[in-house]
């Protein structure tokens, strides 16, 4: 058989394009090895193949990808370029094609939240069955994502078999997965073929309208044992975009009657009920990965996971997992459950401690029943390759009382013999390690059974992929080569952070991630689809570049972008500035810089921590100066943070091993004592090259960073994306998301344009998620008592009301609020649960200070909040939920 291939696509000089697909001569699917087309005019590529369909495939599956020396190449949306080759009778194949663009807002409507849960064919357009002829030449198919519920596509045009453009009897096109299609003879008409896609109500059975444009037209022609497959992209037709509504909590956070101390997979299935009953579309969770690092709250942060595959087993229902055979050991439970449960707040040690003890007792008793579970053994078997590191990892961790791996007497390395023996049966501690293979089954059963009920009743779950991992954790201990050990991920100053984030995590080796195409990565997107249909990147700027703190530092402000390019020492000299390396590069230390920091202990400070205005060997970097005052017990955090501050008053940063030649700016340069006390040109000129630094010679090389890693990351998985584009967003970020389709992150009260204070809903792009709060920051009302005069001025010019701002945030001001961003251009308005509990007087917590979920700037921050209401007793409150429900479809959601 020869195929030929049509693209219908208009390129310039220097642009080529080539053909992916699965058999040898497209390369199996390996980009490296695509075939190359040819440029035939302005409007149409083509190239042609020869297959022989009964040994090499019955199936041809394929896609385009255009390519520019100098540029990444561009790979175009989507993997629905099929055909079934079986029982075709033809000696040739023709393809017609039109380049599917990533960023074409459409696509959006056929990822995995959409196809699979919020836009799901109906039941009697998905009946219908297009006519087709025995022997047919021709194959139209077209995608039209948006529909009302009685729609569907007809077609017709200049052609016999086409009703000569009846719209009295247009030939129906059949739903098949993401193209309607339809099989048609042409061989009695003449060519070319005028035809148009039009809009059909199966209910009434009236046409309703034609697609907008110019007719289409298909040439050639119809020759015995030759088939055409038009591939016409999208329907012309004009549509109303989708939105929808949702609301964001954590699991821990969910209460329900049946509940252990904290939410539970289990609960979820109680918040899709709210969520039905009160019109959103969407459930969005934060990360879901076990942080068992320390036994202690301290694991209450769930983006320090030590597993990006593992489940936490705080999530788990024990009564599920006991099932009716332990319902006596259940039972005995009950007195501490309730106790837990009326907790205000997660007791994260005595809910953990609690429950592992009592997945113990409860594998005991199933084990040998577990052991033989064939549904079991495929979950293993699928999972193997995280489950089986986790499970002695876990062993390992509690057996030396630390998460610290390079801390262990033995297996301090990971080698994959000594870990198989280590897990094998025969071993007496085998128990010790098949607990957690028990564990992670239940896990992944009950959180596949709630989002499979989510999805039963037409909501879509959203989960978190955190951007770094945990430095002691199995992803580390297993290959320590993906990720730059010996740096620490974090984020610039801010205003919810001035002296910036430390997370604490390594940042990754995206050159050794790259070697094996981003396995690790993929892996980790496959395991997400398991339960959701859409994820949030948190702080996806980190594929353009990290904020990376060495290890010698603790706070924020003491790292740089990485990887950015540097200053050169002749960029100094060329504008005359007073340039010293110490001056520059080294703490600034004057007597009025010492009696600003520490006011009357500055003799205390300069005899113990300083030698003639140099901090001592001992205390010259944060992380010394950090573990002096932890080991000496000493509370005194004027003088630590003073020292802090001293530390980081430098201009520079040298690049290592450039031997002073090469330098990065400290961020926030210009509030530095350092800064303020040199002269005025140098101020002058520094200023202009920090600028140039930040926010300009960064710009393309950023870019390309990113379309080395997320366009593949992207094309490995099918849910819809959102990127968390806040902070120091670069201007290539924008464009690179639209590009690739991915959703943008909007917050009134961090606007990404520099000279407003405020961002309007309003002003929101399509391909966005809106939402005035995070969990992140604080809630609408407790924000509304932050600052006063910053209140004021946006009830006068973001509410537009005159006069005196309430003093707190009433019920009608939340629910303004929350309005505002309903009826907003952007796709999705997600709310933190307790801002839409915030606009009932009635169920609004008492004290706003009490729900907020984290507080950046607190590295250590018990993350514990829990809902105060019973989701049993949210769902009774139908004055508010038909109230929410009301707000909800009235704004089109």
């Amino acid at each position: 058989m020869t195929i030929h291939f049509y693209l219908r696509f208009s390129t310039h000089f220097g642009q080529s394009i080539f053909i992916s697909g699965n058999n040898d001569v497209l390369g199996n699917n390996d980009f490296s090895k695509a075939f190359p087309i040819q440029y035939l005019n302005n409007e149409l590529w083509h190239g042609s193949i020869n297959i022989d369909t009964v040994k090499e495939l019955n199936t041809i599956q394929y896609k385009y990808i255009l390519r520019e020396e100098g540029k990444e190449e561009t790979v175009e949306f989507g993997d629905d370029r099929i055909a079934e080759l079986d029982n075709v009778q033809a000696e040739e194949l023709v393809f017609f094609d039109t380049w599917n663009y990533s960023g074409e807002i459409e696509n959006v409507y056929f990822t995995q939240a959409f196809q699979d849960v919020l836009l799901k064919t109906p039941a009697a357009v998905a009946k219908i069955t297009a006519k087709s002829p025995k022997a047919y030449t021709h194959e139209f198919r077209v995608k039209a994502p948006i529909l009302s519920e009685d729609e569907a596509i007809c077609i017709t045009g200049g052609a016999t078999v086409l009703n000569n453009w009846s719209t009295e009897k247009p030939v129906l096109l059949t739903k098949n997965k993401t193209w309607w299609k339809v099989r048609l003879n042409l061989g009695k008409e003449t060519f070319p073929v005028a035809y148009k896609y039009g809009i059909y109500n199966v209910k009434n059975k009236k046409f309703k309208a034609f697609e907008n444009g110019n007719n289409r037209t298909v040439s050639g022609d119809a020759a015995k044992k030759k088939i055409t497959i038009n591939h016409d992209g999208f329907i012309n037709a004009a549509y109303t975009p989708w939105k929808g509504a949702g609301v964001a909590i954590p699991v821990f956070s969910l209460r329900s009657k049946n509940s252990f101390g904290t939410g539970e997979f289990a609960d979820i299935k109680l918040l899709v009920d709210w969520a039905k009953k009160t019109g959103l579309k969407l459930i969005q969770v934060l990360p879901l990965n076990d942080t068992t690092a320390t036994h202690t709250w301290k694991d209450s942060y769930p983006y320090a996971a030590i597993s990006a595959f593992a489940l936490h087993p705080l999530f788990l229902n024990l009564e599920k997992t006991a099932g009716a055979s332990q319902a006596t050991f259940i039972k005995s439970l009950k007195k501490k459950q309730q106790q837990l449960n009326a907790l205000e707040e997660m007791d994260y040690d005595s809910v953990i401690k609690f429950k592992l003890s009592a997945i113990k007792e409860i594998y005991t008793a199933k084990k040998d029943i577990f052991k033989d579970d064939t549904a079991y053994f495929e979950f293993f078997e699928l999972n193997r390759h995280w489950l089986v590191p986790y499970a002695a990892f876990c062993f390992l961790r509690d057996k030396y009382n630390t998460s610290d791996f390079s801390s262990w007497k033995t297996n301090s390395v990971y080698d994959e013999n000594a870990i198989q023996r280590l897990v094998s049966p025969s071993q007496k501690h085998y128990d010790d390690i098949a607990v957690h293979y028990f564990t992670q089954y239940h896990l992944h059963l009950q959180l596949t059974e709630a989002t499979a009920y989510a999805h039963k009743n037409g909501i879509a779950v959203k989960g978190d992929i955190p951007i770094g991992i945990y430095r002691n954790s199995v992803d580390a201990w297993m290959a320590p080569k993906l990720y730059n050990m010996d740096a620490q991920a974090g984020a610039p100053p801010d205003d919810f952070a001035i002296k910036g984030q430390n997370w604490g995590f390594p940042t990754y080796n995206w050159k050794a991630m790259q070697e094996d195409d981003f396995t690790w990565w993929r892996q980790r997107f496959e395991q997400m689809s398991n339960y959701f249909d859409a994820f949030r990147i948190d702080h996806i700027l980190g594929f353009f570049r990290i904020w990376s703190i060495p290890l010698t530092a603790v706070e924020g402000i003491m790292g740089r972008f990485e990887p950015a390019i540097p200053i050169h020492i002749n960029e100094l000299f060329e504008r005359n500035i007073s340039y010293e390396w110490h001056r520059y590069c080294k703490p600034y230390i004057t007597e009025g810089v010492l009696y600003e920091l520490f006011g009357e202990e500055v003799n205390y400070v300069k005899e113990h921590f300083l030698d003639h205005y140099e901090l001592k060997e001992t205390f010259n970097t944060q992380r010394k100066v950090e573990h002096y005052f932890a080991a000496n017990n000493d509370s005194d955090n004027k003088i630590k943070q003073g020292l802090f501050d001293l530390i980081s008053n430098v201009i520079l940063f040298e690049e290592e091993g450039t031997q002073g030649q090469k330098f990065h700016f400290r961020i926030g340069m210009e509030q530095t004592s350092s800064f303020r006390d040199l002269d005025g040109h140098s101020q002058y000129e520094l200023k202009e090259l920090f600028v140039n630094y930040f926010f300009r010679r960064q710009d393309d090389f950023w870019e390309k960073e990113a379309m080395h890693k997320l366009p593949g990351l992207k094309r490995s998985t099918n849910m819809l994306i959102c990127g968390e584009d806040l902070g120091m967003v670069p201007h290539c970020v924008p464009d690179v998301m639209k590009q690739l389709g991915i959703l943008s992150l909007e917050i009134q009260r961090m606007p990404k344009k520099s000279t407003s204070e405020f961002f309007h809903p309003n002003d929101a792009p399509y391909m966005s998620v809106v939402t005035p709060s995070t969990h992140d920051m604080s809630t609408i009302r407790g924000w509304w008592q932050e600052d006063r005069i910053k209140t004021q001025r946006f009830y006068n010019t973001i509410m537009g009301r005159y006069g005196e701002a309430p003093y707190f945030c009433e019920p009608w001001v939340n629910k303004e609020i929350v309005t505002e961003h309903l009826y907003c251009p952007a796709m999705w308005s997600i709310f933190q649960l307790q801002d839409w509990l915030g606009i009932s007087e009635k169920l609004r917590r008492q004290n706003p200070d009490d729900e907020r979920i984290n507080i950046p700037a607190n590295p250590n921050h018990y993350w514990r909040y829990r809902m105060h209401i019973n989701l049993e007793d949210l769902l009774k409150e139908d004055e508010f939920n038909e109230e929410v429900k009301g707000y909800v479809m009235s704004s089109g959601r």
